[in-house]
């Protein structure tokens, strides 16, 4: 059983050392829920292997704090290790170190000046439709309701706000099939890319400012496939494009600028998940911003405080570890960070 009241650095290791691989986050759901459920001040609830916890102190706002439970599959890298400063293992930066103290301070706050949620959800890591969070807001979204949220991604104790949205495009370009040893009676449709790539090469990104933080956009060819035969001229070739969008465009919006950046090319689109706004004009999210200190900037990505966004919950992403490390074999977090996002959390939830 987990011991929620133990060093939060401990916290840390214990729960790393219990695999949570996406898809396989029973023990460590079943490990967490039964540690919560322990805690007289919370109302525990849970759907699959999400697990939520509320305070029920009448307090005039809500907060919320969220965390996914999963990893990235093991790679030689449990059980944890410590070195120095460091915390070693896998799902130490990405994100089992803001898991940890979510759930210290959950433990260890029975009367925070803030009624608090806690949410810690499964699946993260794949695919969308089987992300624990998003099950929630469409199935339990009352679960959600709050004045603000925190993302506890990896952010090396640093606030980033809002997110990037993305979308993925196919151009196609067309052509005629003929035998390649009498090409002239065909047309080249991967020769007829170059325009495409030519546009791309000379894209200019927007770096808008929004709600006072400047995101950078980009717009890249992440794949191309095209060809028949060795001995054929190919008749279609596809492009596809990923652009990464400001919050201060809709998926329509985003679409539109891909449709116009390509005139005259078929363009057809693949999938797209809306942005989020950085959240920090919100008086809690001022409040918080100053109890963690530090310069807050853009989170240039997608993360799910785009799903509190869409349920009108301002929220940012904010935790002890390093993203530049998550996924890695090699990944680990500071034994420092994570007692500084204790440390400052606990100040906005206390003063």
């Amino acid at each position: 059983m987990l011991d929620l009241t133990q060093d939060v650095r401990d916290l840390t290791a214990a729960v790393v050392d219990i695999e949570s691989v996406s898809g396989a986050e029973r023990p460590l759901a079943d490990a967490v829920e039964r540690a919560l459920a322990a805690l007289p001040h919370l109302k525990v609830e849970r759907s699959g292997e999400t697990v939520v916890a509320r305070t029920g102190l009448g307090r005039p706002e809500r907060v919320l704090l969220a965390g996914h439970l999963d990893t990235v599959p093991v790679a030689g890298n449990l059980p944890s290790r410590v070195e120095g400063d460091l915390l070693h293992g896998c799902g130490t930066s990405d994100m089992k170190a803001g898991v940890a103290v979510a759930l210290r301070l959950a433990a260890t706050l029975p009367e925070p000046n803030r009624d608090v949620t806690y949410v810690f959800y499964d699946c993260e890591e794949v695919e969308a439709e089987r992300n624990g969070l998003n099950r929630v807001a469409r199935e339990h979204p009352d679960w959600l309701a709050a004045d603000f949220a925190v993302l506890m991604e990896p952010t090396d104790g640093e606030i980033e706000g809002g997110c990037q949205g993305t979308l993925r495009a196919e151009v196609t370009v067309r052509g005629k099939r003929s035998h390649s040893a009498r090409s002239w009676f065909g047309v080249n449709a991967v020769h007829g890319i170059e325009p495409v790539l030519a546009r791309l090469n000379a894209y200019q990104a927007r770096r808008p400012v929004v709600d006072g933080l400047e995101y950078h956009e980009g717009l890249n060819a992440v794949g191309v496939r095209g060809g028949v035969a060795g001995n054929v001229i190919p008749d279609l070739c596809v492009v596809t494009v990923n652009y990464r969008f400001a919050p201060d465009l809709s998926i329509a919006q985003a679409e539109e600028h891909v449709r116009e950046v390509f005139d005259g090319f078929e363009v057809a689109f693949v999938d797209a998940a809306p942005g989020a706004r950085p959240g920090l004009t919100h008086p809690v999210a001022a409040a918080f911003a100053a109890a963690v200190g530090g310069t807050p900037r853009a989170k240039l990505g997608w993360t799910d405080v785009a799903r509190f966004s869409d349920l009108g919950v301002p929220a940012v992403n904010y935790g002890p570890g390093d993203p530049n490390l998550a996924h890695q074999q090699g990944e680990y977090v500071s034994l420092t960070r994570i007692v500084d996002s204790e440390r400052a959390l606990r100040s906005w939830l206390t003063t």
